[in-house]
């Protein structure tokens, strides 16, 4: 229930933004500039919240950056998606190494504060006392509120499907684009700041392609927030089944053991291929 977390703040913001017919598989970048700027504002300030405040408007920054190329200047949104991912993974490293001297972690920081009175509750304690775990849950009945339920979800999807005929009824297509990617680096912001927080610490490599899985989620729940909630349940269990067996032992091989979640993730795409239908004018420039 805690590894879904990312996931599905990842999948969702995936969504939002693919709802108003952008492309965004910079997930993973996103993911990766926000845990980063969680660490090192809270390493600098020696506040959590000032990096979580920091890591959001980092993220929402290169999300703006983001829609600038592919909103305003029509860059294919797949080469954009990449170049972010590229441009983040090497802008992370080389922080590490010219701040810390190190090649492959920060030092250790502060979490951020848990709701002390439900910390607890038996079994369950560590969920539900997470701000950020607490509101992937909400979101899942949030963003499916947002999406079917109001004005502002009529008209992001409407853009995603025939931007032309919402034009026509007088939406403004461009800036809805825009709020679909603005979401979509808030939500995944979280996903980094959560794990970061959780890990009390940076290190190169620990986001492990969780931006690229939330995608795959996304593609799997067909664009639909309670069904992408399904599949990122799934693929968290894999990954606490993956952690569970480097733990315990066993006799599988233990590259095959790190391999799991990507391999289901693989095999459960394969089935999916050509069942899906994602927004009709996804990945159009308009």
């Amino acid at each position: 229930m805690r590894l879904f977390t990312p996931y599905y703040l990842g999948a969702n913001a995936a969504n939002f933004s693919e709802r108003s017919g952008v492309i965004n598989i910079a997930i993973e970048g996103f993911i990766i500039i926000s845990a980063l700027g969680y660490a090192l504002f809270t390493i600098f300030s020696g506040s959590a919240i000032v990096g979580l405040v920091m890591a959001v408007l980092i993220s929402v920054s290169f999300s703006l950056l983001f829609s600038l190329f592919v909103i305003k200047l029509k860059i294919n949104q797949i080469v954009a998606g990449v170049g972010f991912n590229l441009l983040m993974a090497g802008l992370a490293k080389f922080l590490i190494v010219f701040l810390f001297q190190s090649s492959s972690n920060t030092p250790r920081f502060n979490s951020l504060p848990n709701i002390f009175f439900l910390e607890s509750i038996p079994y369950l304690g560590k969920v539900l006392s997470d701000y950020i775990i607490l509101f992937s849950f909400a979101l899942v009945f949030i963003s499916n509120f947002v999406l079917f339920k109001t004005k502002f979800g009529l008209r992001l999807r409407s853009v995603g499907e025939n931007p032309e005929a919402g034009e026509s009824l007088g939406i403004k297509v461009r800036l809805y684009k825009l709020y679909g990617v603005i979401i979509c680096g808030f939500l995944a912001s979280l996903g980094g700041i959560w794990l970061a927080s959780n890990q009390n610490s940076f290190s190169d490599g620990m986001i492990a392609g969780r931006g690229y899985i939330a995608i795959a989620a996304m593609i799997i729940g067909k664009w639909k927030p309670v069904n992408i909630f399904i599949a990122c349940m799934m693929f968290a269990f894999f990954e606490a089944l993956e952690i569970s067996l480097q733990i315990s032992g066993t006799f599988i091989p233990s590259q095959i053991v790190q391999m799991l979640p990507y391999m289901i993730t693989l095999l459960v795409l394969i089935g999916f291929i050509g069942k899906t239908k994602p927004p009709a004018a996804d990945g159009i420039p308009y």
